[in-house]
């Protein structure tokens, strides 16, 4: 697991548009990464929407959604909740596996791997300012804005 002062794991990855987004080319400004699941369901779109409904307050922070959904899924799930951010299509799950975020999972005494849904703030250097391992979706605007007004 990583921890605040490591480097954040560098990637790029298609966006919703198909536009590859790439960590580096952010350097100089905040980056809050998050980690979901998947694209339009309830825990992912209350996560999604509460970070849409504090963009106004973040500043030039830029806000980035990670899921293994494919681009045309992450897009819908933009357009259906007019998100406006960039959400990263990681269908290898290698950036997952990179934040330490790609973790066995267990329901109804089935295991599968997935998704540990968590956040992590970037400073402008590209290193970890802020780490949320297993963050509640509720939690996620509201740990973001904490960190930034502190």
């Amino acid at each position: 697991m990583l921890s605040a002062g490591d480097a954040a794991p560098d990637f790029e990855l298609p966006d919703q548009t198909g536009a590859t987004v790439g960590l580096t080319s952010l350097r100089g400004r905040k980056v809050l990464v998050y980690f979901y699941p998947k694209a339009d369901t309830p825990g992912c779109t209350t996560q999604a929407c509460g970070l849409r409904d504090v963009l106004g307050d973040v500043g030039d922070t830029v806000v980035i959604g990670i899921s293994p959904d494919p681009p045309a899924k992450q897009a819908k799930f933009d357009q259906k909740y007019n998100l406006g951010f960039p959400l990263l299509s990681d269908g290898d799950h290698s950036v997952a596996e990179a934040y330490g975020v790609w973790t066995e999972k267990s329901m109804y005494g089935k295991k599968y791997m997935g998704i540990l849904r968590s956040s992590f703030l970037i400073d402008e250097e590209g290193r970890l300012e802020q780490v949320w391992y297993k963050i509640s979706p509720a939690d996620t605007p509201k740990k973001l804005l904490a960190a930034l007004a502190a």
